[in-house]
């Protein structure tokens, strides 16, 4: 006779934890093109899918090394590419940072989780900014934390609000994220709003957790400033990574810097070498990237410059979605991505996951709803403008022609 199992559930932890970048209406997708139909996907930023393909000096180098990559490297990384690290940071005006202070990751993604985790108790509250890239909200409740969202400003260029910021604040509040280059909306940070939150971690010994995976796709003459370069009485702990600059997300090459006032630290610290030793190292082919990467030809700057791929498609996507009666978008200064808004007059949205299911049945265009994003109105969405100008162009046609077939729906 056969035994008679209990339902097998998922972790408790699990249930308030969300990735609709890839959740299910990415799964209704996926179900889709099994049927044979042809999805224009806008949901990630998976550059190499749009034929983003990473410099051949890197490919070459990872193929002439992977004979002498298949053993373990120190939990932290090998030696070369943590260096070359370290003279990023240098460039980038950071101070104080040593071979010891680089971690090598599996992504920065996975180094973004080690560092929540190595921090938090139950209960502990992170600020996080809304809309945020939501790894950082899942990371933060797997870890026993309580993600609390501040506020960035459309009307004031998708900024975050020092106010609300301040206001949100708590004796359990232990760091805070800054996303900058910003994912989901473009945004870029002038210095004195930076030294504003640098400032806010100083009066409330907060770790600062600055995520600058974007911090060379850059528009319109902008330059970007590594948050740590700016304080060295503040602890700071910074991502970067190959994914996005240099198109190779699939190589899972990150780093993590540690930075600033260290001294104060030094338990937390070996929190971070403790779960680094867990995983016994990062991917070494992807390590053997990085110091080729950080030291040859800068190729994301012929992409981002006015003639460029990356430009033109931004320009053409703001262009385009400008025209759409009831949307509304800020121009993206930076980063991959923008986060119209849908006019809730015109667009009276109670559901927008469902809004964004509909999108995909009827024009076959795939994007993520601005809740996914934790974002707090059913009143946008992100768009990912990496196809080439012709399929960015068919792309919003489509989702011109969903928004004027949902106008006539809701008010005739």
């Amino acid at each position: 006779m056969r035994p008679t199992f209990k339902p097998l559930t998922k972790s408790a932890k699990l249930a308030n934890v969300a990735y609709d970048i890839r959740g299910p209406v990415l799964d209704k997708a996926r179900q889709m093109e099994d049927e044979g139909q042809k999805i224009i996907k806008l949901n990630i930023g998976n550059v190499a899918a749009f034929g983003l393909e990473p410099p051949d000096e890197i490919v070459q180098d990872m193929i002439r090394n992977l004979p002498h990559s298949a053993g373990y490297t120190d939990s932290k990384g090998l030696f070369a590419p943590r260096k070359a690290v370290v003279h990023y940071t240098q460039e980038k005006g950071v101070k104080g940072v040593t071979v010891d202070d680089v971690y090598l990751g599996n992504g920065a993604s996975e180094l973004i989780q080690m560092s929540i985790s190595a921090l938090l108790n139950d209960g502990d509250e992170v600020l996080i900014p809304a809309p945020d890239f939501p790894l950082y909200t899942a990371v933060v409740g797997l870890s026993g934390g309580v993600p609390v969202h501040y506020v960035c400003d459309e009307q004031a260029g998708w900024l975050p609000d020092i106010a609300d910021i301040r206001a949100k604040i708590g004796p359990r509040t232990r760091g805070i994220i800054v996303c900058n280059p910003n994912n989901p909306t473009g945004a870029l940070y002038p210095d004195n709003l930076l030294l504003e939150i640098i400032e806010l971690a100083r009066q409330h010994q907060l770790v600062v957790f600055a995520d600058e995976i974007y911090d060379k796709t850059l528009y319109d003459g902008n330059t970007h400033t590594a948050m740590a370069s700016l304080a060295d009485d503040v602890l700071f702990v910074s991502f970067n990574g190959l994914s996005k600059n240099y198109r190779s997300c699939g190589y899972r090459a990150g780093w993590m810097v540690v930075s600033g006032e260290k001294r104060h630290a030094r338990d937390y610290i070996e929190g971070l070498n403790m779960l680094a030793s867990l995983r016994l190292c990062s991917n070494t082919p992807g390590q053997l990237a990085i110091q080729t990467a950080l030291g040859g030809y800068q190729s994301i700057k012929d992409l981002v410059a006015p003639t460029g791929r990356l430009c033109r498609q931004r320009d053409l996507a703001h262009e385009l979605l400008s025209q759409i009666p009831g949307v509304s978008v800020v121009k993206p200064r930076a980063a991959l991505y923008m986060f119209p808004r849908l006019d809730p007059a015109v667009y009276p949205i109670a559901d927008d996951q469902q809004f964004a299911y509909e999108l995909l049945a009827e024009e076959k265009v795939l994007i993520v709803q601005g809740t996914g994003f934790n974002w707090i109105a059913h009143d946008h969405f992100r768009l990912v403008f990496l196809p080439n100008v012709d399929d960015l162009t068919e792309a919003i046609k489509r989702i011109e022609r969903f928004l004027s077939q949902y106008r006539k729906r809701h008010f005739t």
